[in-house]
């Protein structure tokens, strides 16, 4: 087993572990407005996050493996709209609009979809 897959496993224990205590926390709010806040929240942080990071690392050289450990793995396991986001952000910054566009309209149209066809599949 190499070092970049531990670094990515063990952030994501920490991040799956973290994305429970918080979207916990957030969803007793939640439940007062049947709406479900605790996911959003994380979502919402960890695109924030990973922006932040991906500044922070992007101009810096040489090998670490720290954006592994916090980009991958933490945030991976915190929650991965968050790469979603960033790489969209990404295709934008490169001027393809229409992939970005493509990319958003597809992963959220086709991975809704999916999940009521699992459910359905299953009788659900």
């Amino acid at each position: 087993m190499t070092k970049e897959i531990l670094f990515v496993g063990l952030g994501s224990f920490v991040g799956g572990a973290l994305r429970y205590i918080f979207s916990g926390a957030f969803s007793r709010v939640g439940r007062e407005w049947a709406f479900p806040i605790g996911i959003m929240v994380v979502n919402v942080l960890g695109c924030f996050l990973i922006g932040l990071l991906y500044s922070y690392f992007k101009n810096r050289v040489g090998e670490s493996l720290l954006p592994l450990l916090l980009m991958t793995g933490v945030l991976g396991g915190f929650t991965t709209f968050s790469t979603f986001s960033l790489e969209a952000v990404q295709l934008l910054e490169q001027h393809e609009y229409l992939k970005a566009t493509l990319y958003v309209v597809g992963s959220v149209g086709l991975g809704v979809g999916a999940c009521f066809g699992g459910m359905r599949l299953l009788g659900n």
